[in-house]
């Protein structure tokens, strides 16, 4: 089977799934980019359990931007890097109501410039909430991708390995491909114990497939 054949095979099967989505709870788009900036090095089940009390107390940005460190704080401090976060969260409100009249921006590059908000999380923002063709790599697609065979095996850059990605995969479906191999990688394709028993695509798995099934780790 050529790449572009299993590229193909792997749309058809995603693209006949239930739609999905990402799993961070959220109404409005600045409550997206809350919720992307507190997922950094966090789950999503935690985000999702912090974040209803903290989008009643700041719903809007404008919100954000008129409160404190002492007031934000304590809604978000059981989450890792708190502080932080708590900063980043001020400064991009503060940013969005100067600069964007309280809204968030679709380039990502204008993502790129809010506080707290790198690559992944701008093209996570962007695609979830605009359908760009970005991609987001975090250890769930490098993983996913890695086994499928789909990037160099060895490949640790995510930069490198979203190029490698956006190179085989048509465009109009690159921004669902980040939460494609999340969601396999999350609940089928695991680290340490992926489940290849129930996987529907371990006849594109080089992982599966390999001589010695040794543990491929990242």
């Amino acid at each position: 089977m050529t790449q572009a054949q299993k590229v193909h095979s792997l749309i058809q099967y995603f693209s006949q799934q239930p739609e999905i989505k990402t799993e961070l709870h959220y109404d409005t788009p600045f409550q997206l980019l809350v919720a992307v900036v507190l997922s950094a090095q966090c789950t999503d089940k935690r985000v999702n359990s912090i974040t209803p009390a903290l989008f009643k107390a700041f719903p809007t940005p404008h919100t954000f931007a008129l409160s404190s460190f002492e007031e934000v704080f304590p809604y978000i401090k059981s989450i890792s890097y708190p502080n932080n976060k708590t900063k980043y969260l001020l400064q991009a409100s503060q940013h969005l109501v100067a600069n964007f009249a309280g809204e968030v921006p679709k380039d990502v590059h204008d993502l790129y410039q809010l506080p707290g908000v790198g690559r992944k999380s701008a093209h996570v923002i962007a695609a979830v909430l605009y359908d760009a063709p970005t991609l987001a790599v975090d250890t769930h697609v490098m993983r996913v991708a890695k086994r499928l065979g789909l990037v160099d095996s060895d490949a640790k850059n995510p930069l490198a390995i979203e190029k490698q990605l956006v190179n085989i995969f048509p465009q109009q479906h690159i921004g669902s491909l980040n939460t494609w191999l999340v969601i396999h990688g999350r609940y089928t394709c695991l680290a340490r114990k992926p489940k290849c028993d129930i996987c529907p695509l371990i006849a594109h798995c080089v992982y599966f497939n390999s001589q010695k099934h040794a543990p491929y780790i990242i």
